[in-house]
Parts: structure tokens; C-alpha cells; sequence
């Protein structure tokens, strides 16, 4: 019912950037908060950045300053500088939404990942 299609990841050196960006598509009614996980190798999967619908956003503490998520319609992207070795990754998009099928029943909808390494 709702889709997210994720781009942009890669291989990048430490202090370089990448962007990436999630859009959402299908039956989707409303969008609420959109996010960016990242689950490192042997870890557990981590919020990096989130912006609601009135364009609020959280950030973790490893990634501010050298992080921006911003929203675009059904669109959410990342934008990525100065990135270390710690920011390597798999990064899944995240967006709670409604569908015309059920609009009174908010899920959880994920991407299928990206893969960020940041290494020399």
C-alpha cells in the first residue's frame, strides 16, 4: 500500500558528504513524521534524524551539525557532510503514514536500506 524507494548511498571518504533521499508513493492519505534509521555492523538500529509534518526535527546527538533532514511532499531527504567512519551503515527511511484503505490506523513503513561506508 505505501512504498518507499531510497537513493543515494555509497562509498565516500572521511569529511565527505552524500544525500539521501526516500520517496514514498502508493494509497497514502497522510504522511506524518518521516525519519532516517541506520544500523551499523554488530549494532543495533539507531534514529539519526527525524522532521514531522509541521517540520520539527530530532536529531542524534553523533550527527548534529553535520547532519539536515528536510521534507518535500512525500519526499524526505539527508543531507550528509563532514561524515566519518562511525557514520558507515545501512540506512532505511521510516515514514508513518495512513492509507485511504485504513485512515484512522497510523503504521510504520520502512525502506529497503542504503548502504553508507565511509572509510579511505
Amino acid at each position: 500500500q505505501v512504498q518507499l524507494v531510497e537513493s543515494g548511498g555509497g562509498l565516500v571518504q572521511p569529511g565527505g558528504s552524500l544525500r539521501l533521499s526516500c520517496a514514498a508513493s502508493g494509497s497514502i492519505s497522510s504522511i506524518y513524521t518521516m525519519g532516517w534509521y541506520r544500523q551499523a555492523p554488530g549494532m543495533q538500529r539507531e534514529l539519526v534524524a527525524s522532521i514531522t509534518s509541521a517540520g520539527k526535527t530530532n536529531y542524534a546527538d553523533s550527527v548534529k551539525g553535520r547532519f539536515t533532514i528536510s521534507r518535500d511532499k512525500n519526499t524526505v531527504n539527508l543531507q550528509m557532510n563532514s561524515l566519518k567512519p562511525d557514520d558507515t551503515g545501512v540506512y532505511s527511511c521510516n515514514v508513518q503514514a495512513t492509507t485511504w484503505s485504513s485512515i484512522w490506523n497510523r503504521r510504520d513503513y520502512w525502506g529497503q536500506g542504503t548502504q553508507v561506508t565511509v572509510s579511505s
